[in-house]
């Protein structure tokens, strides 16, 4: 399997051999977490010893010594806060046979113990397959979860043990641990979690904020890290790593032309998942990106600031900052989702919620109880199942409705295309289809999910992007089912821009297909912009490194430099590392121009890695999954540095590109608009060995732009094409040092420089150096 076309989530783990889960997580220490009161029931370790049937035994009534209970309501799932300040709390649980509720002071989950537990009366607190109660008292810091009993056997798909205190998989808050990459209690990495009980008094004032709506085509999307975008000292804020620090920060990614930004992993989860002490860099290691998912529902509580982290609703708030910041500077805000798996794990790894609620339910399973491992973290969301895919909708639903986000891309989307555990046509879609044999992780043309999600009436007026992919082998790109509104990130643009770019033959007429948008993928019920064209993310080298290393140097992760792709595409320029001479130096920043180039002329919506705007490099590590330091952390130092140099070109570029009518374009373009050039005008060479593209492109507000690339290690002279009472001038030039690489009006000694480029002009003619690209304008000639 080609691991760059696969997500970050699953790239350090041990390479996937089958389709179940095959690795063991690191020894989790199990709280010893005491309860005060012992629910009365038929135990799972009693039921694994008898033939005792599934029938809970409530020997008390319904009472609380602190809140008035009631029977409660089957819907909405969650807690839900009423208008007289009670809570309803309703969760689905279809193969339990008792519940309850655990209440639990902020005071005593530092303890250790629970404040208070409600055994729930199935005659009265259950509907159908849903446990419900309803509870009105004093909540202030008050906590809850759940106990579930039942069925305690694996190879049916059941791990229901009462000793167990469960996350509800609605939560919209998760407290546990206070501080980022701090152990808990007796250096516990698993301390005992809690949900967050709402109340009435967490009404947020939003000011007005309303969804931006910017048409997709013109997007610059920008992917970033929360904790990492701010928390380097250098970034000089008073809450770094966290949601205000990014906030706070916001101004100099609409200095950079950003409209919108795509958050990795925000969801809660828990850092310290595979900790373990580095020794080549003297620190920890932690799971620092996020792609291991607690609760879909909750953020990521230790993004917040140090004062709001015992108070979930005050994190809440500080996202909720973040998105009406970002839409106050014109910026829309997508939060990358990764409802491909959970940080449970497989079999042996930690319960805290979805395994314990209804493992069999949530989980994709084999016939004997085996995890499938497509996602490659030892477990599959088992997405398609009706229950589960009414979570995932709801779970959207209220990012959007709430929290205001603007879209969502999906990490290893192609997960949710596959068939779910017991899948047959009368569970899916209500009646049998002939032929319909799908064994469980069949990829299927309509999957149930993705078809609620696109005709949903909230859902569907939101940017949709799948990372069509997974690690079962599964590759969707330009094939991803898509209702015409899904858009994809686009893994083949990337590895055909990277080889055109260093100079590899066989690959002009594959760029050309970049440059217009992928036409050969998403021609045919959708648009360029369901292109989401990218160089670099945050898996694989940042661009700086992609012009320094040939080679990986992972070591600092601790698998022995096995983790991580292999395969980059990318080219040192002629020396490995950083301490190069000073003509490789040139060349690599002359390449990371012509990349940005390539992405910024290119028909589709482009994405920019964080801190690729300065060349932030990792050193060689193209797989910085759990690193909590230097490596992941945007230099604000750096980019002042680069203000008058590669970061002034790639704002002048994106600037650009918002200028031209014809970049960005609805529909593809076609010859009425676009011509096709070589070294001689209307001559494009399309043979293996040409390393020569250039187009012109008709342009309402520019008239016309000129735009070359020169990936040969060999200058060459370009004829032009003739627009007579017109003629050619530079714009962008990446052989030439800045400022010079791209000539605004207001440069200084602006003239001079183009009197250097006139004789040749005035012949028609440019002189480009090897690997090179140019953007050229047409101006009129001078009395015309």
């Amino acid at each position: 399997m080609d691991a760059i076309k696969c997500s970050s989530s699953f790239l350090h783990r041990t390479k996937l051999n089958t389709l179940f889960s095959n690795y063991t997580l690191p020894k989790i220490p199990t709280p010893n977490f005491k309860r005060i009161f012992r629910p009365i029931s038929i135990s799972a370790k009693d039921r694994r010893s008898s033939e005792a049937e599934n029938v809970a035994v409530v020997e008390k009534p319904l009472k609380s010594e602190r809140f008035f209970v009631s029977d409660g309501l089957p819907s909405p799932f969650g807690a839900t806060v009423r208008a007289d300040g009670g809570v309803n709390f309703s969760v689905y649980s279809a193969n339990s046979v008792s519940a309850t509720i655990c209440l639990i002071s902020l005071s005593d989950l530092r303890q250790n113990k629970v404040t208070e537990e409600i055994q729930l009366d199935p005659s009265r607190n259950r509907t159908g397959h849903v446990w419900h109660v309803f509870l009105k008292g004093n909540f202030k810091d008050m906590l809850y979860g759940y106990r579930f009993d039942g069925k305690f056997s694996p190879e049916d798909g059941h791990y229901y043990d009462s000793s167990n205190i469960l996350l509800d998989p609605y939560a919209k808050a998760i407290i546990s641990r206070d501080e980022f990459g701090v152990l808990g209690p007796d250096e516990n990495c698993w301390p005992q979690m809690a949900c967050m009980v709402p109340t009435l008094d967490e009404e947020f004032d939003w000011e007005g904020d309303m969804h931006l709506k910017l048409p997709q085509k013109d997007l610059v999307i920008y992917e970033m890290h929360v904790r990492g975008f701010t928390r380097h000292e250098s970034s000089k804020i008073e809450f770094p790593g966290t949601y205000q620090g990014v906030a706070e920060k916001l101004d100099h990614l609409k200095e950079l032309g950003i409209n919108c930004i795509e958050l990795m992993p925000c969801h809660e989860f828990n850092e310290l998942e595979y900790y373990s002490y580095n020794t080549i860099l003297g620190d920890h290691r932690v799971n620092f990106w996020g792609y291991s998912t607690m609760g879909f529902f909750s953020p990521m509580i230790r993004y917040s600031s140090p004062s709001s982290r015992n108070f979930a609703g005050r994190a809440i708030n500080e996202f909720k900052i973040l998105v009406k910041e970002a839409h106050k500077r014109g910026i829309e805000v997508i939060m990358d989702v990764v409802l491909n798996h959970t940080a449970e794990g497989n079999e042996k790894g930690p319960i805290f919620s979805f395994r314990g609620v209804d493992n069999s339910v949530y989980y994709m399973l084999a016939p004997k109880g085996e995890f499938y491992n497509y996602s490659g973290c030892g477990n599959t969301f088992n997405c398609n199942h009706p229950v589960v895919r009414q979570f995932i909708v709801d779970c959207l639903r209220y990012w959007v409705t709430e929290m205001h986000v603007d879209g969502f891309r999906f990490d290893l989307g192609s997960i949710m295309s596959r068939s779910s555990s017991l899948w047959d046509a009368t569970n899916v879609y209500g009646a049998d289809v002939e032929g319909d044999l799908l064994t469980t992780g069949t990829p299927v043309c309509c999957p149930p999910v993705i078809d609620m999600i696109s005709n949903d009436p909230i859902l569907r007026g939101v940017k949709l992007i799948a990372e069509a992919w997974d690690a079962g082998g599964l590759y969707q790109v330009g094939m991803f089912p898509h209702w015409g509104i899904w858009s994809e990130w686009n893994g083949k643009f990337r590895d055909v821009v990277r080889q055109f770019i260093k100079g590899t033959d066989g690959f002009s007429g594959a760029f050309a297909e970049c440059l217009c948008g992928s036409p050969n993928l998403y021609q045919g019920g959708r648009k360029p912009w369901n292109s989401i064209n990218f160089v670099c993310a945050h898996d694989g080298f940042t661009l700086g490194d992609l012009v320094t290393y040939n080679n990986k140097d992972n070591l600092a992760n601790g698998e022995e430099n096995n983790d991580g792709e292999n395969h980059n595409y990318s080219w040192n320029c002629g020396e490995e590392g950083d301490f190069a001479s000073t003509s490789v130096k040139r060349l690599r920043k002359r390449q990371m121009r012509n990349f940005f180039v390539s992405l910024m002329v290119s028909q589709g919506v482009p994405m920019i890695y964080m801190g690729d705007e300065y060349g932030h490099t990792k050193g060689g590590n193209n797989n910085t999954y759990c690193h909590d330091n230097y490596l992941n952390y945007f230099r604000w130092d750096k980019k002042e540095e680069a203000d008058s140099d590669f970061f002034r070109f790639c704002r002048l570029l994106i600037k650009f590109r918002d200028e031209c009518e014809s970049l960005g374009l609805n529909d593809f373009p076609t010859a009425k608009r676009l011509q096709w050039h070589g070294v001689a005008p209307e001559v494009p060479d399309w043979s293996e060995i040409s390393r020569f593209v250039a187009f012109s492109l008709v342009d309402s507000v520019k008239r016309e732009i000129y735009v070359a690339f020169n990936t040969s290690h060999l200058a060459t002279l370009v004829s032009l094409p003739n627009r007579p009472g017109y003629r050619w001038e530079p714009f962008v030039d990446t052989s030439k040092p800045s400022p010079y690489d791209c000539i605004t009006p207001d440069l200084p000694e602006r003239e001079a420089a183009m009197k250097q480029y006139r004789h040749f002009l005035d012949a028609n003619m440019y002189p480009m150096l090897s690997y090179s690209s140019i953007i050229l304008l047409l101006s009129p000639v001078d009395g015309q």
